[in-house]
């Protein structure tokens, strides 16, 4: 007995070596595609975006190239197969024999780079987030005694990835509960806590900044009342972004020449890039002239600005996803939830005399309309926080969070991921 038992630690111990060293593995290449993929992203898009401001023909070119070129290498290079975002991941994780294909790295990772660059309004998370899930999933196919641990090693991937992009391995971590995993194990906590910890060594090492410089100073309970306010706008308006995406997929799925599809998409998208520029990409180049920008005085043309900007970015990222382009709602949640926490602090200030804080009410808008987006509220949180570098605002963030997420759920139950999954069921 004595002999079987030992026998069986053995194993054991051998199991969660190997766990132990492919987690590494995972945390560091799924760390250094999202770093790789967020710095080559960056570089062009600057580049491109300036080439619009400069030339506005580029405005109708860019849009039809990009979704062009992404169809070719579709149909040409990636064996015909369209892009599902998260619902692959779900698909995978859900499936004891569905793994997800090796080509889809190099597919959302040159993809993903492709629809940001050229002025598709969407961001690189989810291209980053599922490339990422697939280093897991590769990995988990090598060895019979990876099979059981399949879940946990393609969520060491995304919550690298996550850690990666954002500098926060909390939110990595919370992301891969709260969207993928639903579920604790302690395998999970193994793979997951290495991967993070390799993800975040990694940044540190090559001292990634947090994307935005913000200094936050403190919050007044007397904005409790507007904190609450925005946390319900941000759940209505994370409804409208995800009846959006739902419903120019379906109307799109409806056009059956894929050029059609690019060139709709490219009027719309090149027509609304030009009124409103901001719209260009992940559109953070314009949260960070905002958030330097925050304290100027609300005029008309300004109300009006904002509000363009807040009908159109659901439109235009659901048209940019739906006529061939890769990504998610991540980028357009944090560029909503800016713009519309600023509008309500500029209207308060303006004519109700609040003097409440507006950098304040952006950074607390862009966690609400993330949390209630994908309803993951802790995510958002800690995402937020990894994106300024600040906890100052942590006690309204977190109830704003809250708040908007079952704001949200209470109107409309599915996130684009949930419905898409509950329709598969």
């Amino acid at each position: 007995m004595n002999k079987t038992a030992q026998i069986k630690k053995n194993h054991q111990l051998i199991k969660l070596r190997k766990l132990i060293i492919v987690s590494i593995l995972i945390g560091f290449l799924s760390a250094f595609l999202g770093i790789s993929l967020k710095k080559i992203t960056e570089y062009y898009e600057e580049i491109f975006f300036h080439q619009v401001t400069v030339n506005p023909i580029f405005y109708i070119l860019f849009p039809v190239f990009g979704l062009s070129v992404i169809y070719f290498l579709r149909q040409y290079l990636f064996r015909k197969k369209e892009n599902k975002g998260i619902k692959e991941v779900f698909e995978s994780t859900q499936s004891k024999s569905k793994n997800l294909p090796t080509y889809k790295i190099p597919s959302h990772f040159i993809n993903g780079i492709l629809t940001v660059i050229f002025g598709g309004s969407t961001g690189i998370e989810v291209s980053t987030v599922v490339a990422a899930a697939t280093i897991g999933s590769v990995a988990q196919q090598k060895e019979n005694v990876f099979r059981q641990y399949k879940t946990e090693l393609i969520c060491a991937g995304v919550a690298a990835g996550i850690t990666a992009l954002f500098s926060s391995p909390i939110a990595g971590i919370l992301f891969a509960v709260e969207v993928i995993s639903r579920k604790v194990t302690r395998a999970f906590i193994i793979s997951n806590g290495i991967a993070v910890g390799i993800a975040f060594g990694l940044i540190s090492i090559l001292k990634e900044e947090p994307l935005f410089s913000v200094a936050v100073t403190a919050w007044h309970s007397k904005a409790i009342p507007y904190f609450i306010l925005l946390g319900v706008l941000a759940g209505l308006y994370s409804v409208y972004l995800t009846r959006c995406v739902l419903f120019f997929k379906t109307q799109f799925s409806k056009i059956e020449k894929h050029y059609y599809k690019i060139l709709l998409g490219s009027i719309v998208l090149s027509v609304s890039l030009f009124i409103f520029p901001q719209l260009y990409g992940e559109g953070y180049h314009s949260l960070k002239v905002i958030f330097g920008d925050s304290e100027i005085p609300l005029t008309i043309t300004l109300a009006l600005t904002f509000a363009g900007i807040l009908i159109l970015k659901p439109i235009v990222t659901s048209i940019t996803l739906a006529s061939g382009g890769d990504g998610g709602v991540f980028a357009p949640s944090l560029f909503i939830g800016a713009f519309l926490g600023l509008l309500l602090a500029s209207i308060l200030n303006t004519f109700f005399n609040t003097e409440v804080i507006p950098v304040n009410f952006m950074i607390v808008g862009m966690a609400a309309v993330l949390s209630a987006s994908i309803h993951a509220p802790f995510t958002a949180i800690f995402l937020v926080c990894g994106l300024t570098n600040d906890y100052t605002l942590f006690i309204p963030i977190l109830a704003v969070c809250l708040i908007s997420k079952y704001t949200a759920k209470k109107i409309y139950p599915f996130t684009v991921y949930s419905y898409s999954t509950s329709l598969a069921k």
